[in-house]
């Protein structure tokens, strides 16, 4: 969650940039109706104006004062295309309304031609022929006082967050990946991205267009989780997004409903997951059609959207009411509309404390934490592959329970039981200040319940702003490319690629990006080149996260032992394995001191030879590092060290990480060797031909979008290998 002064500073300056270039949602309808007239008519050729005319005349001659509710399902705007003609069916939830009528450009913006039917529940339907996608409309209720026209609370599009509601028809996109599957939760490695900053454009905020064109740079980097910030509908063109005014458009600055639909597409093509930032704790708080809907409410509360009593209000905006129906209801089908039809792979919750808490101790709102479970099950019943992520920061293992036992049933949570105390110890001016005790505690913290039930990282969002900085930025200031601020900052990273948990990185962590994150402030790509070494580190990191190498699985399991600190020397060693053995069990040794060490004794689970996997000193990937003299050791039995049978002399660089395993590294598989059967053969080739043409992401060996006569050739060369 974002301090109050920073998020209002960000909304306010947002909404008053974006009123400066737009008309206010509220004026009158007859001005509005003449500048909608005027806008959706400019530069069309009078052939297409005579087409617009004719079609809102036709609609509004087969508009009827017996006018039916609409028997098809849905709420807000469903295109429908059989019987013909074709129309739009429009639903809206109005409980306190006395009339509703529907007006927009397929009928000349008139507010009486097309009346919606009350169905008897407060929802209120009519079936409209010849409102076709991408026409523009409102909603214009009466209430208890008066008429005002809204958007529909479930537009699909927008022209922007106090512009028009836009028909969407969501099979127009034809999706071009197969054969993608979520990666496993022990797998992934979560990368958080903004759309408006993360792409390189001339200007802010970057579409979403400019992002897809990195999703090859972030493949070679190894991650296969994009964890996007909030992309729904939010005052002005430039957020972090965390101010949702239309919780079920895509924001217009960043594109339409399909370029979002084209990103996901190319990131599954490319192996990658992602993941929406949803935010139910509170709406708003500016541009916000929601707010007294229908025009009821209760003590100039929000009205039929939004508590009206002591549980009304969040630091950040107004609290839906969690305890109505058609609100839970409201929220429930948001969540499913983005993974369901945008085929996200899961979403991180945000601010969960203030679904089900009032303020950041109490009271309890019981529906709160109901709604956060029945969420939680909707998506386990229907994909239980795809991940739900909580923001709740308050180290509960309730959290990541399963319903069943009266837990919240999410799959993870943020941890703030590894950032808080690593960004302590790597972030103090001297070394007698580092508390090794504190890096074990983070490393074994089990307060979620298991390896995979907590996300842990050293920048994020919130942890690099309001107030605070980057790593680097927080190590030296003003001098985040010193070496104490790369040796120590990469030292953090070592520890979340190597601590079980779900390791996420923050945009632009990975070439050592300064200052701190800001909306109006893009990445600066040039550090890519400037500190490609240290990119390259990150790289292996997660490499050997993922056991790509396959020389070190131990790190996706879930053992752990932390058998080494030593508080005097800063130097800390720790034991991950999953099924344990050679290529399997991984021995961490860390050194948080600016002294390296040499010939130093650790305890070792097997005697043998123990092979460097990694040692984060290498002066390839920084011209300033030691290059410290590490090497393959030998462990002996003789000397039983830390509780283990076995023990081993080893040499650390200054502020460093080394990771061993036993093993040989096995050959690479072949690309071509589609099942992974360590053969390449007719079942290699069933798998290519059946997917022949398509844009498989299993049977595209060479990763050009399509499968084809090269894939084939490929494959054919490297047949029997």
């Amino acid at each position: 969650m974002k301090r109050v002064s920073m998020m209002r500073t960000s909304m306010m300056r947002t909404s008053m940039m974006k009123s400066s270039m737009m008309k206010s949602s509220m004026m009158k309808s007859s001005m509005m109706k003449s500048s909608m007239m005027r806008t959706s008519t400019s530069g069309m050729h009078a052939v297409a104006r005579a087409a617009v005319l004719v079609a809102a005349t036709l609609a509004a001659s087969v508009a009827s004062p017996l006018a039916a509710q609409s028997t098809r399902p849905g709420v807000g705007a469903i295109p429908y295309f059989s019987p013909l003609p074709a129309g739009t069916t429009f639903r809206v939830w109005a409980p306190n309304a006395t009339a509703v009528r529907v007006a927009g450009t397929f009928n000349n913006w008139s507010a009486t031609a097309n009346p919606l039917v009350s169905e008897g529940n407060g929802f209120w339907s009519v079936d409209v022929p010849f409102a076709y996608q991408n026409s523009q409309y409102k909603f214009v209720i009466t209430g208890p006082n008066g008429t005002v026209w809204r958007n529909d609370a479930r537009a699909r599009r927008l022209t922007n967050s106090v512009g028009n509601s836009v028909i969407y028809n969501p099979a127009n996109y034809q999706w071009t990946t197969s054969g993608y599957a979520t990666p496993n939760f022990n797998d992934m490695v979560m990368y958080e991205m903004h759309i408006g900053t993360f792409g390189q454009n001339p200007t802010l905020p970057a579409p979403i267009t400019k992002a897809r064109e990195k999703l090859d740079y972030l493949k070679d980097l190894g991650v296969n989780c994009i964890a996007l910030m909030p992309f729904a509908e939010f005052p002005g063109g430039m957020s972090w997004g965390y101010n949702p005014a239309h919780p079920y458009a895509f924001e217009s600055a960043y594109g339409n409903p399909d370029d979002l639909k084209a990103f996901v597409d190319a990131a599954h093509a490319r192996g990658i997951a992602v993941l929406g930032d949803m935010v139910y704790n509170h709406f708003g708080p500016s541009d916000l059609d929601i707010w007294q809907y229908d025009g009821w409410s209760l003590n100039n509360g929000g009205g039929i959207y939004f508590y009206q009593d002591f549980r009304a209000n969040t630091p950040w905006g107004p609290r839906p009411d969690f305890g109505r129906g058609e609100v839970r209801s409201y929220i429930r089908d948001n969540m499913m509309w983005w993974l369901d039809e945008f085929r996200l792979d899961g979403h991180r919750i945000d601010g969960t404390k203030f679904i089900r808490l009032v303020d950041f101790t109490g009271p309890e709102i019981p529906e709160g934490w109901s709604l956060l479970q029945w969420l939680n099950n909707e998506v386990n019943a229907q994909s239980p592959w795809k991940i739900m992520v909580a923001e709740d920061m308050d180290s509960n293992n309730w959290i990541t329970r399963t319903t069943g036992e009266g837990g919240a049933g999410f799959d993870s949570q943020w941890d703030p039981g590894f950032v808080h105390p690593v960004r302590g110890v790597l972030e103090a001016g001297s070394d007698s200040d580092r508390n090794m005790f504190a890096i074990r505690d983070a490393v074994i913290n089990t307060a979620s319940g298991g390896h995979t039930r907590r996300v842990v990282y050293t920048e994020s969002h919130d942890e690099v702003a309001n107030g605070r900085t980057r790593v680097p930025e927080s190590i030296w200031p003003g001098n985040a490319a010193s070496w104490f601020s790369k040796k120590r900052s990469t030292l953090g990273a070592a520890l979340v690629m190597t601590t079980p948990g779900i390791p996420m990185i923050f945009q632009g962590q990975e070439f050592l990006e300064d200052g701190w994150f800001s909306d109006a402030d893009a990445l600066d790509w040039s550090k890519l080149a400037t500190h490609a070494g240290i990119n390259s580190m990150y790289r292996d990191l997660i490499r050997l996260r993922r056991n790509l190498g396959g020389v070190s699985a131990g790190l996706r399991g879930p053992s752990i032992n932390f058998h080494h600190v030593n508080n005097g020397a800063k130097v800390v060693a720790f034991h991950r394995w999953q099924n344990g053995g050679e290529l399997d069990d991984v021995i961490v040794v860390m050194n948080f001191s600016q002294n390296g060490i040499n010939n130093y004794r650790i305890g070792m689970p097997r005697s043998g030879q123990w092979r460097v996997r990694f040692n984060s000193d290498w002066n390839g990937y920084d011209s300033s590092f030691a290059n410290w003299g590490t090497f393959d050791t030998n462990a002996t039995t003789t000397v039983p060290w830390d509780g283990l049978p076995a023990s081993a002399l080893v040499n650390i660089g200054p502020y460093s990480c080394v990771v061993f395993s036993q093993g040989v590294a096995p050959p690479p598989p072949s690309p071509a060797d589609l099942d992974r059967d360590g053969q390449v053969n007719s079942s290699d080739l069933g798998i290519l031909l059946s997917a022949w043409g398509s844009g498989n992401v299993v049977a595209d060996i060479n990763d050009d979008g399509v499968v084809n006569s090269t894939d084939l050739g490929i494959l054919l060369s490297a047949w029997g290998s």
